[in-house]
């Protein structure tokens, strides 16, 4: 069973992941669609406690469908660690997408897959990156040059890098320690080419950390210091960036801690993935924050709710866990009654009269269907009564009040004492 967080509902920064703790964002844009790779920290973790890595989607950069686990330590055979699956990140080559994965003390590994969202398989079966500083090597880098040729980077504290073969699962050539690591640098690089200026993002200074970048006009340095995208803060002890473009605009993922913090006073790592709209000067640097903003990124577009909506599909929740099952997929379980979820920006156009939900149950409860906040307006409400069975889905259709714009839409969760149901996909029905 994942874990998903007890929120407090108020809370000076918004995570766009609040449902686990993950950590080392790595987004990669693919059909139209930002694939956010992440680590995992642990429920009970309170040092690293890294067991695989996650997967989660979206189109408008707030509503995030959560994928489950998409790879583990347990893909690697030569594995003989149970700790320690790192930052990962995938890049996309020739149809095939390759999945370089960090075993911290154990060398670096690599996946692929026909698939963004897998199955990944070890195609080596064995470490890709296994030199004399397997400490070091960690946050694996992958980027492709407009030349063709591809580049993996990694380390912490040096910076190293390695020439990969167009095969992605081999390299040639000597690993480099980049003799001009930039200012401040610690772990986490990220490197990407943006109008003939090559781009080294990184953990930067320690601790907090904060996110430094240097600038290049070859992927191979020398690299020069630029400053700071993310200040190093209190709020985020450690960082990592990840950084795409998308539909018109630029985005910087890292860390804060603030939900462990809303639920502890004590520190242990448990992260949590933020994200903010990153922008360029004429010059091609880089303008600063201090931290994420509350609010994040603006909603890129509007949600169609008009369609089969997976019900781990959302912007902010509180208190339902996930689960994840060969059949189904991912769905959300354990709900209690005052739980809920929020999908931000539901379009509902000139109208819907019904909602569709799929569940699945022993007992019986309702989802009060409500607009734009926790208590708002409510529009319709659907019992879900004895399905006969947790995985025996059933589907329940209920009127709602007609509904015109664009809404924030809340599914409130209400019922006795105890689980209610599982929850696993809606629609509204025009």
């Amino acid at each position: 069973m994942l874990f998903l967080l007890k929120l407090t509902p108020m809370m000076a920064q918004k995570p766009i992941i609040q449902t686990k703790f993950t950590a080392d964002p790595a987004p990669m844009v693919h059909n139209d669609t930002i694939f956010l790779y992440t680590s995992h920290d642990e429920d009970d973790a309170k040092g690293f406690k890294m067991l695989d890595w996650l997967l989660y989607t979206s189109t408008d950069m707030v509503n995030w469908t959560d994928h489950g686990v998409v790879a583990s330590l347990k893909n690697f055979s030569w594995a003989k660690q149970d700790n320690g699956a790192w930052a990962v990140q995938c890049i996309e080559r020739n149809g095939k997408f390759y999945l370089y994965c960090p075993m911290h003390g154990g060398g670096i590994g690599v996946l692929v897959s026909d698939s963004p969202y897998g199955p990944f398989k070890d195609p080596i079966g064995k470490k890709l990156i296994n030199d004399d500083h397997v400490w070091n090597d960690i946050d694996p880098t992958p980027f492709i040059d407009d030349d063709g040729q591809a580049y993996l980077y990694w380390g912490n504290p040096d910076l190293y890098y390695v020439k990969l073969n167009v095969d992605m699962i081999s390299y040639s050539g000597e690993i480099v320690k980049e003799p001009t690591k930039p200012k401040n640098y610690q772990e986490g690089p990220w490197v990407w080419k943006r109008k003939n200026h090559y781009y080294l993002a990184y953990a930067s200074t320690c601790c907090p950390e904060g996110i430094g970048y240097a600038m290049s006009t070859s992927a191979t340095g020398p690299w020069q210091y630029k400053g700071m995208i993310i200040n190093s803060n209190k709020k985020s002890n450690g960082n990592h960036p990840g950084i795409i473009d998308y539909k018109g605009k630029s985005y910087v993922f890292g860390h804060n801690y603030e939900i462990n913090k809303s639920q502890t006073s004590t520190f242990y790592e448990r992260r949590s993935v933020d994200a903010e709209t990153m922008v360029y000067n004429e010059d091609g640097t880089i303008q600063n924050y201090d931290f994420f903003t509350e609010n994040g990124p603006e909603q890129i577009e509007s949600f169609n709710p008009f369609r089969r909506v997976e019900a781990e599909t959302m912007a902010w929740s509180k208190g339902v866990k996930s689960d994840k099952i060969k059949e189904t997929g991912v769905y959300l379980t354990q709900i209690q009654n005052g739980d809920f979820t929020q999908v931000r920006g539901v379009d509902f156009a000139k109208g819907a009269t019904k909602i569709e939900i799929i569940a699945a149950t022993l007992n019986s409860g309702n989802i009060e269907i409500r607009l734009d906040k926790e208590d708002g307006v409510l529009i319709g409400t659907v019992k879900i009564e004895n399905t006969g069975g947790w995985q025996n889905w059933k589907t329940v259709k209920n009127k709602v009040k007609k509904v015109r714009d664009v809404h924030d839409l809340f599914f409130i969760f209400k019922g006795g004492q105890g689980e209610l149901y599982n929850f696993d996909a809606w629609k509204l029905i025009k």
